[in-house]
């Protein structure tokens, strides 16, 4: 039984985070969204196969998961060209048996879904959403899905496609075409399997988390903490008030008159400063040092990151190895009230969100007192777009 998992895609709309590593990479608790979907898939499949591309960002992939995952065996198959889903998972068929499950690499599952999907065949996981325009809809029969429309303005249903199926090999004898964007989308050929023969099973998910843009990370980090155990292996010194769930890792030095509202991750050989505020719904990753007095509120830190004393990081992703100055601080909401925006690709996006702070790439380097507005970005300075100037995009 294989797993076939598309991580080959570029992430654009995850930028900066995705300028200077795989989206699939990137990581909430101390996992990456790839590694995360691993662990739930182990013990439900014998290989997963690893669709990716051929060049030095997705070699990446290779060298973090290598050949083995727990119990899974990793194969990859190269994608030469960005040619669409339908491709990429076509890229994976000299590997697949008979039956494969199919699934998104940068959205996160649980393993009581996937269970439930492999107890039915054909199978596809679907999932009750507020907003379904903004995906790809299934309307259904009797718990059959009969039909599958992308992005409609007018759904016919509410269950959205989450990219996770049980499918038949031969489902790839479907012939079908490009795209108006020019790429081949496996939904096309579902649809032809469904056209042809009448139907998918369907599974509702109790657990999906889509992870297209950078503040779905935060969302990720929030569900996988209201579920965590509890598990404190660094030191908390005297004289700290800890409430709520901890997993602090190894090495992690929590200093005196620090509070903590959790469910915190904190990951390895830390330093958390004296009098510090960390806010519930946070991850902080390994090596992380934050300077006396700062406050970080439901946000994301990556490794080896330094965040200086006085600090206040809200509702932000901050990337790896930056150097954030005294007294830093991402404003995280509207005075109008209303909810924030970011620019994704050129164009302003409504995150739905009504406090979100900022984006910060790998690397970044900040001065004493900067202060960046709601929705803002920070690039690392190799990967800024053309044109774009750093201290447009912060103010």
């Amino acid at each position: 039984m294989e797993a076939v998992i598309m991580a080959a895609g570029r992430g654009e709309r995850m930028q900066p985070l995705s300028s200077t590593k795989q989206k699939h990479l990137l990581k909430v608790l101390g996992k990456s969204i790839l590694e995360h979907n691993l662990e739930q898939l182990d013990g439900l499949v014998e290989t997963a196969i690893l669709v990716i591309r051929p060049d030095e960002r997705c070699k990446e992939i290779k060298r973090t998961i290598g050949k083995k995952y727990g119990g899974i065996k990793i194969k990859y198959a190269l994608q030469a060209e960005p040619l669409g889903t339908g491709d990429a998972a076509k890229t994976a068929l000299p590997l697949i048996k008979d039956r494969f499950l199919l699934l998104n690499g940068d959205d996160l599952y649980g393993k009581k879904d996937i269970q439930n999907v492999l107890g039915k065949f054909p199978c596809i996981l679907v999932k009750e959403v507020d907003q379904p325009r903004f995906f790809g809809i299934v309307s259904q029969r009797g718990g059959i899905a009969d039909s599958l429309t992308e992005k409609p303005e007018s759904p016919a249903s509410n269950l959205a496609n989450t990219g996770l199926y049980y499918l038949p090999k031969d489902i790839f004898q479907f012939s079908i075409e490009k795209s108006e964007r020019g790429e081949y989308e496996f939904t096309d050929y579902v649809k032809q399997f469904i056209a042809g023969k009448g139907g998918l099973d369907i599974q509702e998910a109790g657990k999906w988390i889509p992870i297209s843009f950078c503040w779905h990370l935060m969302d990720a980090s929030r569900a996988l903490l209201e579920n965590a155990e509890e598990q404190i292996s660094g030191k908390i010194e005297k004289g700290c008030e800890i409430s709520g769930n901890l997993l602090i890792g190894k090495g992690t030095v929590i200093k005196s008159g620090t509070r903590i509202e959790g469910p915190v991750y904190i990951g390895r050989h830390g330093r958390v400063g004296r009098d510090c505020f960390i806010r519930k719904f946070s991850s902080i990753g390994e090596g992380v040092e934050i300077g006396e007095g700062a406050t970080i509120d439901n946000s994301i830190i990556g490794d080896k990151t330094e965040i200086g004393a006085g600090s206040f990081i809200a509702d932000s992703v901050v990337g790896d190895s930056c150097e954030l100055g005294t007294g830093t601080t991402t404003l995280n909401f509207n005075e109008n009230g209303r909810t924030v925006e970011t620019l994704i690709k050129g164009k302003l996006v409504d995150t739905k969100k009504a406090k979100f702070g900022a984006i910060i790439g790998d690397k970044v380097r900040a001065g004493a007192g900067v202060v960046v507005y709601p929705g803002k970005k920070i690039w690392p300075n190799k990967s800024l777009p053309d044109g774009q100037k750093i201290t447009e995009d912060i103010q």
